[in-house]
């Protein structure tokens, strides 16, 4: 349970293909780097495939800052929920993509970040969000113009 100063970003955005299409691309980390503005790399610490337990290293740039952070996948049910929370990073975060089906060819995706700003991060919690929101609107809309063209 995260406690204390609280960061919660909640963003989503409609995706004109089949939810199994988007549920497949949005839960797949190497996938990440392409639709994330902030993420540069990722490396797997588990063995693939992404199941219940997995952990991934990712490394973003963040506010003019280079993050490095282990994300491990704490909830996992195929074309519904995805759900990861740091096991090592700068601050403890989680991270849920949800997938709802609005027809058999448009799907609403559900990017929701939830955490709590360590040291001298904490200053920086109410910007942090305004940040994070714009962010996240933009990698929505990236996933969104990546999967629409295919």
């Amino acid at each position: 349970m995260i406690v204390g100063i609280m960061v919660e970003v909640l963003t989503e955005i409609i995706i004109d293909k089949p939810l199994e299409m988007v549920a497949e691309y949005a839960s797949n980390p190497d996938n990440a780097p392409e639709w994330y503005a902030n993420i540069k790399s990722v490396k797997w610490i588990s063995s693939k495939p992404l199941k219940l337990g997995s952990h991934v290293a990712f490394v973003a740039h963040f506010l003019g800052k280079e993050l490095a952070y282990t994300y491990e996948f704490v909830e996992l049910i195929p074309n519904k929920k995805l759900q990861m929370k740091t096991a090592e990073g700068p601050f403890p975060m989680e991270t849920t993509y949800t997938w709802e089906s609005v027809n058999e060819n448009q799907t609403k995706m559900t990017l929701r970040n939830a955490g709590k700003p360590s040291g001298f991060s904490k200053m920086f919690a109410p910007f942090m969000s305004v940040m994070m929101k714009r962010a996240n609107n933009k990698d929505l809309r990236c996933i969104k113009e990546i999967l629409e063209r295919r």
